[in-house]
């Protein structure tokens, strides 16, 4: 069965290396153009290029696929599927419709649930339990297509967005091996997705990260953690803007925000509802340190309410 892949991002690169790996016929990758990355600002190859350019795999980057840029490319590799994860883009119908077995994409959800381009941040956010990641079919509308299969996941009560990321990357290589697998067997078996149970998980935006600490501490935690590591929460210190790290939830009482304990292994603070340890910051401007070592020539003064000032 010839592959086209179609992916950008680490969490693709790891489902490539995986088909790689395992003897897949991936005659083809399209991935979105390189871009400056790092300090000197570089040109550096997408994390799914690199992959493709270790396994002398053809690589093709259009800027867009609205005007049949893919056509030759599609043409020249011929593909009998199109395997599809976090290419970031929209794909029209020519590419839809091009292959035999169809575009299966690999979303890191459970669908309906989760739609769109945060899935893994969100689901930390809302305090679920449990993720996944669904093979659907694709189709013009944003993961609307029928269900192929679903593997689901536990979420753990310490899982960052970063942590979960690893996880369901790994587990998305399984389910469209799966997938696959089961074409090659003649089952090309899906269900349509409940519209009415759908959600969507919006792109996150830096305004979302700051912290509301007449929140609970389940949601502040939740907060904190699906903002990791981007664009992470945040918060202020007598004005001064600040990134908490190494949180725990425990209990403790005060005005929500109030720094109600100061020791060398971190700061606790007071939500509606129990309390968040604050174990090392990242201060605007600063290095990210523990707080035993930004106590050494700082302050954090117990009584202070955190949010910033009118």
């Amino acid at each position: 069965m010839k592959i086209m892949f179609m992916g950008t991002p680490d969490f693709a690169a790891v489902t490539l290396r995986e088909l790689c790996e395992k003897g897949y016929d991936v005659r083809g990758v399209v991935s979105q153009p390189d871009k400056p990355k790092g300090r000197g600002m570089s040109v550096m190859p997408t994390p799914v290029k690199a992959v493709a350019m270790e396994y002398d795999i053809p690589t093709f980057q259009p800027d867009s696929l609205k005007h049949f840029e893919l056509q030759p490319f599609l043409e020249e590799i011929d593909p009998d599927i199109i395997i599809v994860v976090a290419y970031g883009k929209i794909l029209p119908e020519y590419v839809l419709n091009y292959p035999k077995y169809g575009c299966v994409n690999g979303h890191a959800s459970i669908l309906p649930e989760y739609r769109g381009a945060a899935p893994i941040q969100r689901v930390i956010i809302d305090g679920k339990k449990e993720t996944g990641v669904t093979a659907m079919y694709m189709e013009k509308g944003l993961d609307t297509g029928n269900i192929i299969l679903v593997e689901k996941i536990a979420i753990d009560d310490n899982d960052t967005a970063e942590t979960l990321h690893d996880k369901l990357a790994v587990l998305g290589a399984e389910v469209l091996i799966k997938t696959i697998e089961r074409f090659k067997a003649g089952d090309f078996s899906s269900i349509k997705q409940d519209d009415s149970k759908a959600t969507y998980a919006a792109m996150l935006t830096k305004a979302e990260g700051e912290i509301v600490w007449d929140k609970t501490c389940d949601e502040v935690y939740n907060l904190i953690r699906g903002m990791d590591s981007w664009p992470m929460a945040y918060t202020y210190y007598m004005g001064k803007r600040f990134v908490p790290y190494e949180c725990e939830k425990v209990e403790a009482e005060g005005i929500p925000g109030e720094i109600v304990e100061v020791n060398r292994e971190g700061f606790i603070v007071a939500c509606s509802k129990g309390a968040i340890k604050i174990k090392a910051v990242k201060f605007d401007g600063k290095k990210r340190m523990s707080v035993k070592d930004y106590l050494v020539g700082n302050k954090i003064e117990k009584g202070i309410v955190l949010g910033k000032s009118e």
